[in-house]
């Protein structure tokens, strides 16, 4: 991973917007178990994550610039935007290349694998994650998703 690549912190409010950072590909930790808000910029500092959060107490947290996003956002779609807009998210960046669940890298599912999928989708592109063991393909939600991500990549000419 490039070092100038950005890295997220999700919390609670965001937990959507960070499955779907993690679905343009990048790295992000989505925090969902109720900590406080100085352990989670304590973990933005120590693993070099931008915080994106919709917690305006937030606000008084002593984080480098730019390592705190307090987003004002609604809906998933106004989120998304907003991201784009404020931290230049490409949203075609490594699509689907990262579990969704936890966040690793995916990596090219072997030939047992495969056999264990349904018959129409072995030939095609198959992914798995080394962590969960969750397979990954190209399905109809799949397209779905890759449609949504163009629609926030290129919001003008859908």
């Amino acid at each position: 991973m490039p070092e100038d690549e950005p890295r997220f912190l999700c919390d609670e409010m965001l937990q959507g917007l960070g499955r779907w950072l993690r679905a343009a590909g990048y790295d992000t930790l989505i925090i969902n178990d109720g900590r406080s808000d100085q352990t989670l910029v304590d973990l933005a500092q120590r693993t070099k994550r931008v915080l994106l959060t919709r917690d305006r107490a937030m606000a008084s947290s002593v984080l480098q610039e730019g390592q705190l996003v307090i987003l004002e956002c609604d809906t998933m779609d106004e989120c998304a935007a907003e991201t784009g807009r404020r931290l230049g998210i490409n949203w075609f960046h490594a699509p689907f290349s990262r579990c969704l669940l936890c966040n690793t890298l995916l990596e090219t599912a072997s030939p047992g694998l495969r056999q264990q999928l349904p018959e129409d989708v072995r030939e095609g592109v198959v992914l798995y994650c080394p962590c969960c063991d969750k397979p990954y393909w190209e399905g109809s939600h799949v397209r779905r998703m890759r449609q949504r991500l163009r629609q926030w990549a290129c919001p003008d000419s859908v």
